[in-house]
């Protein structure tokens, strides 16, 4: 009976030191992923840093594929070799991983190019990410939506139709589409609504784009 609970305690402890493993095995990810890119920063070979560093280059090795937790002092040599603090090489750790949830039927009504064209757009989200703009909607036309199959734009962008059908324009090309239809293309072709054949239709938009710097 007593090896019986004893086994069970050991039982309760796995799934939180598992969680604790997980988490130290991310943050050596996160420090080697960012050691690495540095070092390409920096324009340094493996060999260059390690010697700068103090460091063999079996050890860097291992700290760039994440493959072992490294000192303090390891990292305070690191982060002087690559002239930056120490909190720098932890940054993607952490750094925020938000979420966004619309509920069925939501979703910010936002104006865009198409709403004069009687486009109903629906904001589902948006990404913060400094180099890629993600923009993902839920668009709806009605019969009183006028056709404007000419939009073009940078960036690639994926339609999924969720209800009614249309021929949607993509270049020289046109796609019957219906529910359960995709079309993923390259946006600075001119593309849009060519035909609504059973109105209303809604469908899903996610446009991808570079960020525009100021």
């Amino acid at each position: 009976m007593l090896e019986e609970r004893d086994s069970n305690k050991v039982a309760e402890f796995v799934p939180a030191a598992a969680k604790r493993d997980k988490r130290a095995n991310r943050l050596e990810m996160c420090i080697g992923r960012e050691v690495r890119e540095l070092r390409h920063k920096h324009n340094m070979t493996a060999t260059e840093l390690a010697e700068l560093a103090g460091l063999s280059s079996g050890m860097l090795s291992k700290i760039e594929n994440g493959h072992t937790s490294p000192s303090l002092a390891t990292l305070q040599s690191l982060s002087i070799a690559l002239n930056v603090s120490v909190t720098a090489l932890m940054r993607k750790f952490e750094e925020r991983r938000d979420a966004t949830f619309v509920a069925a039927g939501g979703g910010l009504k936002i104006q865009r190019r198409g709403t004069r064209a009687g486009h109903e757009y629906r904001v589902l989200g948006h990404s913060l990410d400094e180099e890629i703009n993600v923009e993902p909607f839920v668009i709806t036309l009605t019969n009183k939506s006028e056709l404007f199959p000419a939009f073009e734009h940078e960036g690639t962008e994926f339609l999924y139709v969720l209800e009614g059908q249309m021929d949607y324009r993509h270049g020289g090309a046109t796609y019957a589409m219906g529910p359960g239809d995709s079309l993923f293309f390259d946006a600075e072709a001119a593309h849009g609504p060519e035909n609504l054949i059973e109105t209303p239709i809604r469908f899903v938009c996610v446009i991808v784009h570079a960020t525009e710097r100021a």
